[in-house]
């Protein structure tokens, strides 16, 4: 669509004799193929621009800020009162407790919040979202290490609609007493990352495998103290579990292993019997162990063969199994499939 001369719209109907003129409904529809920087811009080119984005506005970043992030969101959070989505995610420490403050004071209707790498950020930011978003369902503030557990667990106090939690590298807020909180109000729970928080036990593991049994994707990857016993209690509580990692679980062995192949044939079972959708029925699509050398080849073959979405196969890695030199010897279902092709269109003479 043109504007020519005097605002006259050619190609459409009827005239527009200023920019301000533009229907709500074309001002949003072109608002949502420009990128958050213009839109921004748009916001202040006149009232009815600034009103019309800022009721019709539901996603937002300001990853692109590279300074004075946190003055900006002091200014548009009062605007943007309709914002759902909002990706504060930096490179360079800006965001400070007062921005997070505003943002709960005035975007009630917030669902999903980036505010990974935000290291300034204390306790009083997490009191603030929990009595000013309580409709939550995805929070990132992996990184975020100044953190307490007490101020993540009062924030699940409030916020029960949580699907996604990225706790990774808070060292101080992810605890097994945060898992037991999480456990305790956030059943919906679907996807958790736990990377490199080494205080969480298998006390917290078997907490949020009980309270959490949608859980579809965990990553455990660096939680040095956990062993076998929180593989087994998500083996066995959590049915529709996808992607597990495991990477540097020293502790874990074969016993974990083959309760995650037990499992499979278990929830085949109920998965019959209920009559669940093949989606349901597909187990386990990744799984990492790289550096779990206590691992054995026929334990872990036996969760390769009870899970065939998990793959070795080149490009398709699904089973990571790097630095586990012993384990070069297990292969997915394609590969052997792939083997006894080659075999066949090759016989020896």
């Amino acid at each position: 669509m043109v504007f020519g001369e005097e605002g006259k719209m050619k190609g459409g109907v009827g005239l527009m004799n200023e920019w301000k003129d533009i229907p709500m409904e074309l001002l949003l529809r072109i608002v949502s193929l420009v990128d958050d920087r213009t839109v921004i811009m748009a916001s202040g080119v006149c009232s009815g621009w600034r009103d019309a984005i800022c009721l019709g506005l539901t996603h937002l970043s300001l990853s692109w800020c590279k300074k004075n992030m946190n003055n900006l969101v002091l200014s548009l959070a009062p605007k943007f009162t309709k914002l759902q989505v909002l990706t504060l995610r930096q490179d360079i420490l800006q965001l400070e407790d007062n921005a997070v403050e505003t943002i709960a004071n005035f975007c009630h209707e917030l669902q999903d919040l980036d505010l990974s790498k935000s290291f300034k950020l204390s306790d009083r930011s997490l009191h603030a979202l929990a009595h000013g978003c309580p409709n939550l369902t995805k929070l990132n503030i992996s990184g975020c290490s100044a953190f307490s557990d007490e101020a993540l667990i009062y924030l699940t106090n409030f916020c029960h609609n949580f699907k996604s939690l990225n706790l990774c590298g808070c060292v101080r807020a992810a605890s097994d007493n945060a898992l037991q909180g999480i456990a305790l109000n956030c059943h919906q729970l679907q996807y958790l990352n736990l990377g490199w928080c080494d205080k969480v036990s298998d006390k917290g593991v078997k907490s949020l495998a009980k309270g959490c049994p949608d859980l579809r994707s965990l990553d455990l990857c660096g939680c040095v103290q956990i062993t076998d016993e929180s593989v087994i209690a998500l083996a066995t509580n959590c049915p529709h579990l996808r992607s597990l990692g495991l990477y540097y679980c020293q502790n874990i062995t074969d016993r974990a292993m083959y309760s995650l192949a037990q499992s499979r044939v278990k929830n085949r079972h109920q998965t019959w019997e209920s009559m669940k959708t093949k989606y349901n029925e597909e187990g386990l699509t990744n799984l990492n162990i790289s550096q779990c050398t206590a691992l054995t080849p026929p334990a872990v073959q036996a969760v390769c063969d009870s899970f065939p979405a998990l793959h070795t196969c080149p490009g398709r890695h699904s089973l990571i199994i790097s630095g586990c030199l012993s384990l070069t010897s297990v292969h997915c279902a394609c590969a052997v499939q792939s083997h006894r092709v080659h075999m066949f269109a090759h016989p020896a003479h």
